[in-house]
């Protein structure tokens, strides 16, 4: 019997087919599944959200996503094993095209996209759905654009001479008259419209913006303050203007606020080490019930305060007064990290080091409308004529 006689016995008396092994998939055909199931993340994670995943550090399933698809984008080979996965045309590879001019932009335009003006800000070709969802952020050309557009340009004009600057948002800076910076454009916003308490008890109502590009949007408060929130600025006001709106108190008047001075009652070395550490901040409620918690707040550095002074706001936005101190002082600003009670760092930015005095004048010093002639010296802790 030969050996080949041999082997088909060994093979035919295999009763439980132990010798029935199929062949290992090739590594190529595994790394294609592997690939397309990636890939397959990416298109899920769109159909959930209706967008692409961005570069967000808060969401790290979401930021792997983000260098995922940037890396498949950078594969020609890997784009086109994909491409019948590609239901979101994610893949899609655009020559590049150099663009000198308006002409080269409308003769680049092989779609026709661009035939009716008014066509280009209209959402197609999307579900019924999203087209909705998306009213809060569609934008029209503004037709009234000429009367706004010296604004743009005097808030530029401030800015560039340092009259104004760029801050963090805040939602209390939502109000008629001010500008924003929304991913790179400068916003005026000109109106809101019967704003009203929405069912988590925040302000929300339909406004009117105007965009420096010459468009305009009637989206919400709150999806303009989202937007403010993930990639934006506040422009701060005017100091002439500020000072402008402190108005004399009359008899008539009824207090809007109070204008608060904390000293802390911190036990921390690093803390209780610092000479003329003060607490400047603005309080719609009584001093006392705001800070009656204090020690369970990061921005009360997490120990009890004291309050120093306090004073009535009438006939005047107090956050306006209270943006002019935290200016004049903002070299002296405490820079140290709080953590709370279950170890988030915090960054408390109302401490200033400076002498009561000195605070309390420049308190005075705003309300006679002086205090755009000086500065705050934090080295010498002292005022100084500019």
């Amino acid at each position: 019997m030969d050996n080949s006689s041999k082997l088909f016995e060994i093979f035919a008396d295999d009763p439980l087919g132990l010798l029935d092994v199929k062949a290992k998939a090739s590594l190529a055909r595994n790394e294609d599944g592997r690939l397309t199931a990636s890939f397959e993340e990416i298109n899920g994670f769109i159909d959930k959200h209706q967008r692409e995943p961005q570069k967000n550090m808060k969401d790290m399933q979401e930021a792997t996503l983000f260098s995922r698809l940037k890396w498949l984008r950078e594969n020609p080979d890997k784009i086109d094993s994909l491409q019948a996965h590609d239901r979101h045309n994610l893949l899609e590879i655009e020559q590049e095209v150099e663009v000198n001019s308006i002409e080269d932009i409308l003769n680049g335009d092989m779609f026709g996209i661009l035939d009716d003006a008014e066509d280009i800000f209209t959402l197609r070709h999307i579900p019924q759905e999203r087209e909705q969802a998306q009213l809060v952020a569609r934008r029209e050309p503004c037709k009234e654009f000429k009367q706004y557009e010296h604004f743009f340009k005097e808030c530029h004009a401030d800015l560039k001479a340092g009259k104004r600057k760029l801050i963090k948002f805040n939602e209390r800076f939502l109000e008629e008259g001010n500008f924003f910076i929304l991913k790179g454009v400068m916003v005026y916003l000109a109106k809101i419209h019967d704003a009203k308490k929405d069912k988590f008890r925040k302000l929300d109502g339909r406004t009117y913006c105007v965009f420096e590009n010459g468009t305009q949007s009637n989206m919400l408060m709150r999806s303009l303050g989202k937007g403010l929130f993930e990639d934006g600025y506040a422009v701060s006001e005017h100091d002439d203007k500020v000072l402008d709106k402190l108005s004399p108190i009359t008899d008539e008047d009824e207090p809007s606020g109070t204008i608060y001075i904390l000293k802390s009652k911190s036990t921390h070395p690093d803390i209780q080490s610092i000479e003329h550490l003060y607490k400047i901040g603005f309080s719609k409620v009584d001093v006392k019930e705001r800070i009656k918690n204090a020690q369970n707040e990061p921005t009360y550095l997490m120990a009890p305060v004291s309050i120093v002074s306090a004073y009535e706001c009438y006939n005047m936005n107090p956050h306006k007064l209270e943006q002019l101190l935290h200016r004049f002082f903002g070299t002296s600003c405490l820079n140290i990290d709080i953590f709370d009670h279950e170890g988030q760092r915090h960054s408390p930015r109302e401490w200033f080091i400076a002498p009561l005095n000195i605070i309390e004048q420049t308190i005075d010093m705003i309300l006679s409308g002086d205090v755009l002639e000086y500065r705050y010296d934090s080295v010498l802790q002292t005022i100084k004529r500019r």
